[in-house]
């Protein structure tokens, strides 16, 4: 919300872009068609937000570099900002296609708009440095949640200097927080970077993400169910369809949910908690061992046998 507000007054202009499946936050301007418990709940948005609010909010679908020229074309003089989860988290764990960056990247500073990667999830996730650095991709502003303390409350945004500087004391833009400077939340955000940083950190835990989702695509080919999986670093997405790759809020709505809360349940039963939506990603921690992964695949074998 803050950083969309900056952002606004930084490039003068009011219009937002936002993308299906993407969740940015329950501020009003954003609650459409976003991801996460939103989407979970079924609602394209939600009841009690006035049109007004969301008059401004132009929403494209994920991955459609297509959709995206042509609104810029349309309306390029009017679009302040671009908020794009860089690796979609809130519809299950989604990808983004060759190009679909590199064409907003582009677009937003021919354009004079500020593009804004929400890494609330793939921070630290993806990467020491998130999805941009991966991904090779430079934003004007950066969305970070909780992880940054450690998993106590806090976020905080960053960016370009010269768009900083336009946030009060410095500025004329507004913005303030209960909890901003928390030292408990910055001593243990310090101490968590602190170890996701020691050498081969994210190797050893990647690895076991990618022998998860090796194991799972097995087992269900093994059963005859149509698995598809996708992995970001420590991220990880598994979906119900026999598509080879899902890369939009509408591929992902088609997925089998039916049999996705059959598999949980399963999973649930057997001692295995997983994220309770087939619409959220799910992660892999440095908690997690080969023998963990392993017990894990056991039981998934037995819970798919039962979904045939």
């Amino acid at each position: 919300m803050s950083a969309i507000r900056l952002a606004r007054a930084y490039a003068g202009k009011n219009k937002l872009v936002k993308f299906e499946g993407c969740y940015h936050g329950h501020a009003d301007a954003l609650l459409v068609k976003a991801g996460s418990g939103a989407l979970t709940l079924g609602e394209p948005s939600s009841p009690g937000v006035p049109p007004a609010t969301t008059s401004d909010t132009l929403t494209l679908p994920y991955n459609d570099a297509e959709a995206l020229k042509a609104c810029f074309a349309e309306q390029g003089e009017d679009i302040g900002c671009v908020i794009v989860e860089p690796v979609a988290g809130n519809m299950n764990l989604i990808l983004p296609e060759p190009g679909f960056l590199e064409t907003m990247r582009e677009l937003c500073t021919e354009h004079g708009a500020v593009l804004i990667f929400d890494e609330v999830m793939t921070g630290f996730r993806v990467s020491i440095g998130g999805a941009q650095r991966t991904l090779g991709i430079t934003p004007d502003l950066t969305c970070l949640g909780k992880v940054i303390g450690g998993g106590l409350p806090v976020g905080a945004f960053g960016g370009r200097r010269d768009i900083m500087n336009m946030l009060a004391p410095n500025g004329p833009v507004y913005q303030a927080g209960t909890l901003s400077g928390n030292p408990m939340a910055m001593a243990a955000g310090l101490a968590t970077l602190k170890t996701l940083s020691a050498p081969g950190f994210y190797d050893a835990v990647t690895a076991q993400a990618e022998r998860l989702l090796t194991g799972l695509k097995q087992i269900a080919h093994d059963n005859q169910i149509p698995l598809t999986t996708a992995q970001a670093g420590t991220m990880f997405g598994i979906f119900f369809t026999d598509k080879a790759r899902v890369s939009s809020f509408a591929d992902a709505t088609a997925c089998n949910v039916t049999q996705f809360k059959a598999f949980f349940h399963q999973m649930l039963t057997a001692g295995v908690y997983l994220a309770p939506s087939a619409y959220e990603a799910g992660f892999i921690s440095a908690a997690h061992t080969a023998d963990v992964v392993d017990d894990t695949l056991e039981r998934a074998r037995n819970a798919m046998s039962n979904l045939r």
